[in-house]
């Protein structure tokens, strides 16, 4: 996009204008033997000469005069691209741009869309749930149906959206974008660039890269650059009438498009989500399994206290291991504290590694951050040396567990080395605890009474949501083993819902309930809790 911004934005007319030589690709000088010459020697009255004898071009790159930046944001992932556009363009030697302006989308008045001049570039992330990319997609189709409005009222406009997603949504992936997209061409927008559709179950920031910096054609000269525009434009009309008739995001390509090669099961940690786990003091394990010393792990080495586990059930916290062979979810629930750094997913699709792998791993890593302890100020001795040993495992660090498909390979290994197991999982996958084998402790987290809150607050990927999450908490009743309900309570969101709360707990007859105040881990863009909360 950034390479291309000054031929496409600077076409000029297709024929010299009168009085004006044309340059053609040749050289201007009849030396026919110039390295960098491509072609037989032309005229060189009226051209304008180089060092190496060949012709400039006559139709020098334009000023663009205002450039408009607009993203929609609720991690803060696509405010951060934008930004990181704006600064490309600034600091480009290529493009020439008067005035750089990035803004959020609520801030645009959308009626000003209509005599827009500025180049606009739209990064936009999309979410299941309802946002202002849902209100500017709907002003934009109403528009497009509006007979008073002109079918070519935005024929002054140029722009380039680029979609950030999560393709786990299935259909409704980038479908926001998509739509705007559409809607701005059938306004008589001018599409500069293709739809970037940018995955965040893969590498977004490569993906991204590629779509801003342009690696998908070489264009060798300006007559090639405005048939390609010429091409684009025609089959505009063929794309978006395949957008309705098979409700997939058309792939709008400047020239041919190309098939699409299969492509083989990939990693599910992303450099992306790598670096964010890191951060975050994850140990990643293989391709899709984490762990990570628990703070209460610290504490107990320290002599300050145990968690709850040891209040319920006995359980010291230094020799606890917290890891998850799974770091993919199927929601994506308000009150996570990872704030959507991990994959999510309602189907495996990533590469599988072998469960004596994972544990391995997650033991050594284990045994490497309660190291880092010693010497550290109220460390003591005594816990220090006990912590070497892992007599619990907890499976409820981040994602899903109980998504991995050789779980109970895994307890089972955990079993053979004496060491207790507490899986917790998100009660969206109901035949996956039916084959569940027994283990120290199954927790559901109950996050709601109705299926309204639950969409609310858990996010789910599935669209039948609710009736798996019944169907959960009835495979529960039938283990015949201990289980536990872990409802995790919301201020102002379900805390009121006491009636249907019963009616989960006949359904499921859980042997524990935990009861459980929402924790505060600071503020997310993807979410709008509160202390309050």
């Amino acid at each position: 996009l950034l390479y291309n911004f000054t031929n496409i934005l600077s076409i000029g007319p297709e024929v010299p204008r009168e009085g004006e030589k044309e340059c053609g690709t040749g050289c201007c000088k009849d030396q026919p033997d110039q390295p960098s010459c491509q072609s037989a020697p032309v005229e060189s009255s009226g051209c304008c000469q180089q060092g190496d004898n060949c012709c400039k071009t006559s139709q020098e790159p334009l000023e663009i005069e205002s450039i408009k930046i607009l993203f929609s944001s609720l991690t803060g992932t696509a405010k951060t691209f934008a930004e990181e556009i704006q600064k490309k363009l600034q600091e480009s030697k290529v493009v020439k741009v008067q005035e750089i302006k990035a803004m959020d989308i609520t801030e645009y008045d959308n009626d000003n869309l209509l005599s827009e001049t500025s180049v606009c570039i739209f990064v936009l992330s999309t979410y299941n749930v309802e946002g202002p990319l849902d209100w500017f997609s709907n002003w934009l189709h109403d528009l497009r149906y509006d007979f008073r409005v002109d079918r070519d009222a935005l024929k002054k406009l140029r722009y380039a959206v680029c979609g950030l997603g999560d393709s786990a949504y299935g259909e409704e992936f980038n479908v926001a974008s998509a739509n705007i997209d559409k809607w701005l061409g059938r306004l008589g927008a001018t599409r500069i660039y293709p739809l970037g559709e940018c995955d965040k179950n893969a590498d977004q920031r490569a993906q991204f890269d590629l779509w801003s910096n342009d690696e998908m054609v070489d264009l060798e000269d300006m007559g090639k650059m405005a048939s390609k525009i010429k091409a684009a434009k025609a089959k505009r009309a063929e794309e978006e009438e395949d957008f309705e008739n098979s409700k997939a995001k058309a792939k709008r390509a400047i020239g041919e498009v190309k098939s699409k090669e299969k492509t083989q099961a990939r990693e599910m940690v992303s450099p992306m989500i790598h670096k964010n786990l890191t951060k975050q003091g994850y140990k990643v394990v293989g391709s899709h399994s984490g762990v990570k010393i628990c703070r209460w792990t610290k504490s107990a080495m320290r002599g300050r206290g145990f968690c709850y586990k040891h209040a319920f059930y006995g359980i010291q916290s230094h020799l606890c291991m917290e890891t998850t062979p799974s770091l993919a979810c199927a929601n994506k629930c308000v009150f996570c504290w990872r704030h959507h750094t991990n994959p999510v997913g309602t189907t495996w699709r990533w590469k599988v590694d072998d469960p004596k792998y994972i544990l391995d791993g997650a033991m050594e890593n284990h045994y490497k951050m309660i190291k880092q302890m010693k010497g550290v100020p109220g460390v003591k001795a005594e816990r220090f040396q006990e912590a070497s040993t892992i007599r619990h495992c907890a499976l409820s660090l981040v994602g899903e567990p109980i998504f991995y498909p050789h779980i109970n390979e895994f307890v089972n290994l955990l079993h053979e080395k004496r060491i207790s197991s507490f899986l917790v999982t998100n009660a969206q996958f109901p035949d996956k605890i039916a084959d569940m084998v027994p283990i120290t402790q199954l927790y559901v987290s109950v996050d709601a009474a109705t299926k309204d809150s639950l969409k609310k607050i858990d996010r789910p990927l599935f669209r039948d949501f609710w009736e798996r999450f019944l169907n959960c908490l009835e495979q529960l009743s039938l283990k015949g083993q201990r289980t536990v309900y872990r409802m995790t309570l919301v201020k102002g969101h379900n805390t009121e819902e006491i009636d249907g709360y019963v009616e989960l707990i006949r359904r499921g007859k859980p042997s524990f309930i935990e009861v459980k105040g929402v924790t505060y881990c600071g503020y997310s863009g993807a979410s709008d809790l509160t202390m309050a909360n």
